[in-house]
């Protein structure tokens, strides 16, 4: 029996049509994969379903009600929560007050009732088998817990059908099985779930059913005990994808980056250098030091001892003196520390080096323009105006405005943080493309990834982290998942 029924679906805007009479549909009581490249429509699609935007065309049918242009409460209200990759829990607050917000419980004074907050806070944790203490502060949470806590927050107020976009991107192995055994039990429960990833072995491992959207537009559904990842990859791309090693070997430069026993948090004692031209990884468990390195790389975290050289100088102090140097970086967290939201998508790209440039107070929009339109086209980046609010691109074509923001600036030192982070086959395949040319072009590229292949498509050396020190160097011919594995575990020296 469908939960859900949308016909007809379109959607444009401008000029470009983002959905094309789509149909989709989800069962009582199932997973559905929506799959797609970023740019493919899944975000337009779900965000008509949830009352964000309305659509030009088209019907939502939900829990036999049809809705001709629904509403955020109308939503809400019906059954349907929204969990974003983005979490959007509040950490200055407790556990127990995120899952009641706006949905408070109070007296006939108008007072908190805390204690049955607390109370039923717990008891739904325990019917889920999570083991969350209701009164900590969510920032004291791991991001596996808080990730958790939403989809909480979600039941406590009766959803019936879950949107879960991107949900085990930062999440551990154990957390992703931890996670997947809660959506299980609810599923038996008649819960329903559109599950939304890029990463083929879990959506095999979880879902029931899938459904392809391409340029907006239908491409295929069935049963995932009917297809094969690779079938369902092609209708992604829409071409045969090769998972080929496209690593290129090149020449390479002068030492840039001389790190010399460098500590500080979540790491100590690291030393390497780092050529023109040359790709490094960094790789490890999550929490093994290595983003931390890479921020304190770029300044935005304080080094407590150690010497770290860009160019033969040490920038001193802030981020805009590593800026200064020529160090770029796209952070994991692309919403917390890369988006300007209410910055257009020209402004979010020229925002370094206008921060670099305080003594021209003025900004020529014509010569930001031209540059701009220089690098969209290098990076292929998805755009019709650049006025337009950065809001509305897909999440990998936001990245390439970010990584254009350090190209406008000349940055020869590019420290990527997880940079194909909730990112589809395709658009990997584009930002492997981008890494490889840059350094062809002589620029120093840092990589943090849990990617073994993204490793091997585009790294010279691996570096790896085992609770925050350096375990293991492998040249680029070395790098194998059962190798890189046992020093991430330490299960090398364990065996040793």
């Amino acid at each position: 029996m469908s939960i859900l029924e949308m016909s007809h679906v379109s959607k444009a805007f401008g000029g470009s049509k983002a959905l094309s009479d789509i149909h989709f549909n989800v069962e009582e009581g199932e997973i559905h994969a929506l799959l797609g490249e970023n740019g493919a429509g899944k975000s337009t699609l779900m965000n008509i379903l949830t009352g964000v935007i309305p659509a030009d065309e088209g019907t939502v049918t939900f829990c036999g009600k049809t809705y001709p242009n629904p509403t955020i409460a109308q939503m809400e209200a019906a059954g349907i929560a929204f969990v974003h990759q983005e979490l959007n829990v509040i950490n200055d607050l407790t556990v127990a007050d995120n899952i009641f917000l706006c949905r408070e419980l109070t007296n006939g004074l108008g007072l908190l009732r805390r204690k049955e907050q607390i109370r039923r806070a717990g008891e739904l944790f325990e019917s889920l088998g999570v083991d969350i203490d209701p009164t900590m502060l969510v920032s004291e949470l791991k991001t596996g817990e808080k990730q958790l806590l939403e989809i909480c927050r979600a039941l406590y107020a009766d959803a019936k059908l879950l949107i879960l976009d991107e949900p085990t991107t930062a999440l551990s192995n154990k957390e992703i099985d931890h996670l997947f055994s809660i959506l299980r039990r609810l599923k038996e429960q008649g819960k329903s779930f559109i599950f939304i990833s890029h990463k083929m072995p879990e959506i095999f491992a979880i879902a029931d059913r899938y459904t392809v959207l391409r340029n907006g537009e239908f491409v295929s559904s069935g049963r995932i005990a009917d297809t094969t990842p690779h079938a369902v990859t092609s209708d992604m791309v829409g071409a045969t994808y090769v998972d080929a090693d496209v690593y290129e070997s090149r020449e390479l430069g002068d030492t840039v980056l001389e790190v010399r026993s460098l500590s500080g948090t979540g790491f100590e004692d690291v030393s390497f250098t780092a050529r023109r031209g040359e790709i490094i990884a960094f790789t490890g468990l999550a929490g093994c030091g290595a983003s931390e390195l890479m921020q304190t790389l770029f300044g935005a975290m304080p080094a407590v001892s150690g010497e770290l050289l860009v160019n033969g100088k040490s920038p001193r102090g802030s981020i805009v003196s590593f800026m200064r140097s020529g160090v770029g970086m796209l952070p994991a967290d692309r919403k917390e520390n890369s988006v300007v939201p209410d910055l257009s998508i020209l402004e979010n790209y020229y925002l370094a080096e206008h921060e670099l440039s305080h003594r021209r107070p003025l900004i020529r929009i014509s010569g930001e323009k031209k540059r701009y339109e220089g690098h969209k086209e290098m990076l292929r980046i998805k755009a019709d105006d650049c006025d337009n609010s950065i809001g509305s691109l897909s999440g990998g074509n936001q990245q390439k405005v970010f990584i254009a923001r350090w190209l406008n600036i000349g940055a020869d030192v590019l420290l990527f943080d997880n940079p194909t982070q909730g990112v589809d086959v395709g658009a990997k395949a584009e930002i492997y493309r981008l890494i490889l040319e840059f350094a062809k072009e002589g620029k120093t590229i840092l990589i943090n990834t849990l990617e073994i292949p993204e490793i091997q498509k585009v790294a010279d050396r691996c570096l790896v982290f085992y609770e925050g020190r350096v375990v293991k160097e492998f040249r680029h011919s070395e790098v194998n998942e059962h190798d890189v594995m046992l020093y991430s575990t330490n299960a090398a020296e364990t065996e040793a």
